[in-house]
């Protein structure tokens, strides 16, 4: 598996495919890779010619240090599973080769941040936009791959490729669960034994509300009031956030109609997890 680090060997290769006719699909990553990104991967080389994968640590969407610095990382069996599932190259660049000396130029978006994990994290999607639209430019891929569990980052991308006019292709796939439920993470990995059995809180939580507004309970305070009793009963588990929004323009809700997205941030001891789930369907 060959890794790139540089811009302009990237840009080369896929130009060399691109004028063979080839479509390049494309699925930025943090690395630490698990079944989760191998599911995207497989989709991206079921629709395209060549694969490029992305490893790259992001600093400028990080409000914590700490949380950057102890970002887990493997690059070596990052390259086992991207060959396994299809991908063709990985584009692994340094944070100089990203953001060079005098880099001054940021990507924002209105509306969309400002709830989820934007209320809670200022800064974090204009390093997640600015990040995106980067590797847009330098991969030019047809298509993009991302996944459903970061559900509010999904939806930002598609909005700010189409405002942009990126020639991009926004492919969201379905979030990839341990057998017990658990959203697949990086972040899993930090945590310890104890931790990762008590992560299930969070998933247990989502799905009984899920059931009550099945059983007709629409109230959108009584549901959150609910989910949040679910997580407080777990001694490390502290929320973050857990918002019952419209699924289209994440705004908040009085009332579950139709669908909605229930969304949720949950700090299971230090490691922050974040999961969702459509409600009301």
């Amino acid at each position: 598996m060959e890794v790139l680090r540089s811009i302009s060997e990237i840009k080369e290769k896929v130009n060399e495919w691109k004028s063979n006719g080839l479509s390049v699909g494309f699925v930025p990553t943090m690395g630490y890779l698990h079944a989760g990104h191998k599911s995207l991967i497989e989709k991206a080389s079921s629709e395209n010619d060549r694969v490029v994968v992305s490893v790259f640590v992001n600093p400028k969407q990080f409000d914590n240090e700490n949380d950057l610095e102890t970002y887990p990382s493997n690059l070596q069996g990052d390259k086992a599973l991207i060959a396994g599932a299809g991908g063709d190259i990985i584009f692994a660049p340094t944070a100089a080769e990203m953001y060079p000396d005098g880099f001054a130029t940021l990507v924002d978006i209105e509306g969309l941040d400002k709830e989820l994990c934007g209320a809670t994290r200022p800064g974090h999607f204009r390093g997640v936009c600015t990040v995106v639209t980067k590797l847009f430019l330098i991969v030019t891929p047809d298509r993009a791959y991302f996944g459903e569990k970061d559900f509010q980052q999904l939806a930002i991308i598609k909005r700010f490729t189409k405002d942009l006019n990126i020639p991009v292709e926004i492919i969201g796939c379905p979030i990839v669960r341990e057998e017990d439920g658990l959203a697949m993470s990086s972040r899993n990995a930090k945590l310890s034994e104890e931790e990762r059995r008590k992560a299930l809180i969070i998933i247990e939580a989502l799905n009984i509300i899920k059931e009550m507004v099945y059983q007709g309970t629409s109230d959108v305070e009584e549901l959150k009031k609910e989910a949040s009793r679910k997580i407080s009963t777990m001694d490390i588990a502290k929320i973050d956030y857990f918002e019952i929004v419209d699924p289209d323009t994440l705004e908040k809700i009085d009332v579950v109609k139709e669908k909605a997205l229930a969304a949720t941030a949950v700090f299971i001891g230090k490691t922050r997890l974040i999961d969702n789930m459509i409600i009301g369907e």
